[in-house]
């Protein structure tokens, strides 16, 4: 919690302030710590009032229990008024100049009062997604509340990732199917050809609207739900193209991915370099980027940030005693895409061998993609499977991975296992006293997005490397009093070590045995 009070001290320096993080989590230990932030979270978080009236619910706990929340209702609908078709918004919405005046109702959507309380306040508290959204699709809309002096970004080295969601764009065979095209027709290795797919898709949903608003059915009994969903999937299209058409070079076709048929399922058009829509999210005058992971260089150079503009500040000791976050570098082997089976169970001998170690306290194993994590599970002998859990974003059973790492913090012995975790979870305390690094996590070169990348940043693949790996070294070890082991088996962490000599932030060269650069 150390930075985001550093970030809180600032907030208040300046008199105003967005602090932008992650994860719903680290926005949680926000709000306990810092009161003084008014939080903005998603509609998924508040029950929709208007659906409670219509499902005639009247206790809010109860809604939410029955999935009767904000991101199902329906904000502004349609409605045929004197044989008119006109925009109706739902009676709970406040407007942000009611709320900023205190003359809202008193029963006011809870979702957008806390929304525009944020908006109207000194202080405020998003996540990235929330507010690049406002930045990048609704700043007109509310510019009047987004003059604030300073931005804090917690979790910086993640803001790459977020940006890229809102450049480029994601075709999937159902939307492919939806609007009556053939995905065969299209060359799926050409990035003309997939302007052209973006194009056609946009046309067939302009052309869907056009025919439904034109059928007597419409005129009968307007659907003016249907009629918004693909409006909404034809402006995202339109703005792909515009986006893409800036700079065409700028922009990659990763391979299609299909499903178990052969059939096409999803392809994705991305940017290679996101720095000329970066500075579109940071238009406060002083912008504050914190992690504990970020290089300078290799930062400036992603978000097109000039060297001379930034001060970089590198904390040149951890506070956290050494001998309570020790990093054991093995040397099992090296494990990379032309490792031989024999490589693999070696290192999978190993973690049964640490695992044993560590018979009677949970802990983490990390490694780099999901067929490794069942190849593990595969191998490891059978007392030291059943300590096991998988731990992904996504599960098979539906299971969330907050409720798998309940589960595990009630389990004396448990291990996770994952390719996942390697950041935004807090296994404080008990709930990990070891760790075992399995594989490094290195970007997958496969990804057309990655090697043209690597072309155009040499740097950027080591860096991306190291950070990955650094975050997954903090998950156990979580404060000043906590501890944790960790077993790095991979010996390719000696070659991203070496690369990346100069990007290693000053914490960490105690615990790898760096001198002083």
């Amino acid at each position: 919690m150390g930075k985001s009070l550093v970030g809180a001290t600032v907030s208040q320096y300046f008199d105003s302030s967005f602090t932008i993080t992650a994860s719903k989590h680290l926005q949680d230990q926000y709000i306990k710590d810092i009161p003084f932030l008014k939080p903005v979270k998603g509609k998924q978080n508040f029950p929709c009032l208007k659906m409670m009236e219509s499902e005639k619910v009247d206790n809010p706990r109860r809604a939410m229990r029955w999935g009767l929340t904000c991101d199902k209702g329906q904000c502004q609908e349609r409605i045929n008024k004197n044989g008119k078709e006109i925009i109706e918004v739902c009676k709970f919405k406040p407007t942000i100049k009611q709320v900023d005046e205190h003359t809202q109702e008193a029963n006011s959507c809870h979702y957008y009062l806390q929304k525009y309380d944020a908006l109207v306040s000194k202080h405020s508290l998003w996540n990235y997604h929330a507010f690049f959204q406002i930045m990048k699709f609704n700043r007109k809309l509310f510019e009047d509340y987004l003059n604030r002096k300073v931005s804090i970004f917690d979790e910086a080295h993640k803001i790459e990732d977020q940006i890229m969601q809102f450049i480029g764009f994601d075709i999937f065979g159902g939307q492919v199917e939806e609007c009556n095209l053939n995905s065969e027709k299209y060359d799926f290795t050409d990035l003309d050809s997939m302007i052209q797919l973006i194009d056609d898709i946009s046309y067939a949903y302009a052309k869907k609207i056009k025919d439904i608003k034109e059928s007597s059915s419409y005129q009968n009994e307007p659907d003016y739900e249907s009629v918004t969903r693909l409006e909404r999937r034809y402006d995202r299209a339109a703005q792909a193209k515009i986006d893409i058409l800036t700079n065409k070079n700028n922009f990659v076709v990763n391979d299609p991915v299909q499903d178990l048929n052969g059939n096409f399922r999803t392809i994705s058009v991305k940017p290679i370099d996101v720095s000329t829509f970066a500075n579109s999210f940071f238009t406060t005058e002083y912008q504050i980027f914190m992690s504990a992971t970020i290089d300078k260089f290799s930062f400036c150079e992603n978000m097109g940030l000039r060297q001379d503009d930034v001060a970089f500040i590198d904390t040149p000791k951890s506070p956290f005693p050494i001998e309570h976050r020790r990093i054991d570098l093995l040397n099992i082997k090296r494990l990379s895409y032309g490792s031989t089976e024999d490589d693999e169970i070696e290192v999978i001998k190993t973690i049964d061998k640490i695992m044993d170690e560590h018979s009677d306290e949970r802990g983490l194993i990390l490694t780099s993609s999901i067929p490794r994590c069942q190849k593990i599970l595969r191998y490891l002998s059978p007392k030291n499977t059943r300590r096991i859990r998988i731990c992904h974003s996504y599960n098979k059973d539906g299971k969330t991975q907050d409720e798998i790492i309940l589960e595990h913090a009630s389990d004396p012995t448990g291990v996770l296992l994952s390719s996942s975790l390697w950041e935004g979870v807090d296994l404080k305390d008990d709930l990990s006293r070891f760790q075992i690094i399995a594989k490094v996590p290195y970007p997958n070169y496969k990804e057309k997005r990655t090697r043209a990348k690597m072309d155009k940043f040499p740097l950027w693949y080591t860096s991306q490397t190291l950070t990955k790996l650094l975050q997954g070294f903090g998950r156990s070890i979580r404060s000043e009093d906590d501890w944790a082991r960790t077993y790095v088996l991979d010996t390719a962490a000696n070659n991203v070590f070496f690369k990346a000599q100069k990007m290693i932030p000053r914490a960490y060269y105690d615990v790898l045995g760096i001198e002083n650069l």
